[in-house]
């Protein structure tokens, strides 16, 4: 039958496109396949399959398979049909083998039993837990991840950021998918486009790698980390009928909740202008440790006039994953302690060029270990206050590790904090 269908492909073959056929059909085959021998002992079926069986049952089931078997020095030395070739040979023939010892003795007939061996040392994976650990963050945050495609095109991340080399596909399946992409924030902010009609905001986070080329060279593949979010504050209801729109400080406040789970210290916001696809007067550049780790704000109203993204203010930031997780502490279990604590709020006047965090620094450097908490709660600006100064109030939180604190030794704490900011920053007590 196989003879017969060549000969018949030869015949059109030879009507269609000429030439001669030759008369005799020649096989040319340089790797002829072997018929796999294994060898196999009781012990293998005990340990395997959890059954005893002698050798010769074992060579029984397995001519019922086709298989030939001979016993020589308490083995069974089996041979593989010519049909079967994927029995393999050494411990993978082995297995295949048993394989068929299996199914051929029936596998309801295996009883059930304790693994005996071991269970090998488990062995985490740091930065794939360490990235599960920030998803669960962000999604407690109100957050929803996207995952987009790698694949991009020049023109689409020009909207928004400028790069003058990609890596480039060889043979792309689209033309905008030709280049790997270098900005998340570019990927985030394309899902965002796509989805805007469908909602009255949008909080979206993407975590994934970006592709930094270098020439003749595999490309860099930094872990980034970007977030969108637009719309309202709240969904309208029919008891809220004007909510204001998410803004910079939402976002922010975000950041803030974000890098406290991942117990990231020392952390800074310096307004920026360094960032084109921001708006230069509402960005902040986020520094841990003296290290920048990421940058977020508005995003610029010309980059903004590029996308089709409502009347809304859209809030960009993007994080270096690899940084974050490098100074990310390793922690360990603090004792609950044995005495009180004392709250007091303090609210200074300073001028309007001082920044709220050097006003906290101080406070910290000042009141030392006694100082266990200060969190900024209010901010105000009148003119009672004087023109060009603002209010900052904060809450403190006082405890002595070896004593219950008293009043005396709280206001002792809170005096030397006021003549430190008076000194320093020239502030006043508000009243």
């Amino acid at each position: 039958m196989a003879e017969g269908g060549v000969s018949l492909g030869l015949k059109y073959m030879a009507e269609w496109a000429g030439g001669a056929v030759a008369l005799d059909l020649v096989d040319a085959y340089p790797l002829p396949p072997k018929d796999a021998v294994v060898e196999i002992t009781v012990n293998d079926v005990k340990r395997w399959l959890g059954i005893d069986l002698t050798l010769e049952e074992i060579s029984n089931l397995l001519s019922r398979l086709e298989f030939k078997s001979t016993i020589t020095n308490n083995q069974l030395q089996v041979t593989s049909p010519n049909h079967r070739m994927d029995i393999g040979e050494g411990v993978v023939g082995v297995a295949d083998v048993l394989e068929e010892v299996a199914r051929s003795y029936g596998y309801d007939n295996i009883p059930t039993t304790t693994m005996a061996d071991a269970l090998p040392p488990q062995v985490g994976n740091p930065i794939h837990e360490w990235e599960e650990h920030l998803r669960d963050l962000l999604v407690a945050l109100g957050l929803q991840e996207v995952v987009s495609y790698r694949m991009t095109s020049p023109e689409k991340e020009s909207r928004i950021t400028h790069y003058d080399e990609y890596v480039r596909l060889a043979n792309p399946i689209a033309p905008e998918k030709s280049v790997l992409r270098r900005s998340l924030v570019a990927s985030v902010i394309d899902s965002l486009e796509k989805n805007i009609r469908y909602s009255e905001a949008f909080s979206f986070f993407e975590i994934g790698s970006v592709f930094v080329p270098h020439k003749n060279e595999l490309p860099d593949e930094p872990r980034k980390l970007a977030i969108a979010m637009t719309g309202l504050r709240e969904a309208t209801a029919w008891d809220v009928k004007d909510s204001p729109t998410l803004d910079f400080f939402d976002l922010k406040g975000r950041i803030e909740l974000m890098l406290s789970g991942l117990r990231l210290t020392n952390i800074t916001y310096t307004a920026t202008s360094s960032y084109s696809h921001l708006h230069p007067g509402k960005a902040a550049e986020v520094k841990a440790g003296g290290q920048v780790i990421g940058a977020f704000g508005e995003m610029h109203p010309l980059v903004k006039e590029q996308y089709e993204l409502g009347d809304s203010p859209v809030l960009v930031a993007e994080f270096d994953l690899d940084i974050m997780r490098a100074i990310s502490p390793t922690y360990g279990i603090k004792t609950i302690p044995e005495t009180p604590s004392m709250y007091e709020d303090i609210a200074v006047i300073v001028d309007e060029s001082v920044k709220a965090e050097t006003v906290e620094a101080l406070i910290r450097q000042t009141g030392g270990r006694s100082v266990t908490n200060v969190r900024l709660f209010d901010l105000y600006r009148d003119e009672k206050i004087g023109e060009g100064k603002k209010s900052l109030a904060y809450a403190l939180t006082y405890q002595a590790e070896d004593k219950t604190m008293t009043d005396a030794d709280a206001a002792a704490i809170r005096n030397k904090i006021v003549k430190r900011l008076e000194k320093e920053l020239g502030s006043k007590l508000r009243s």
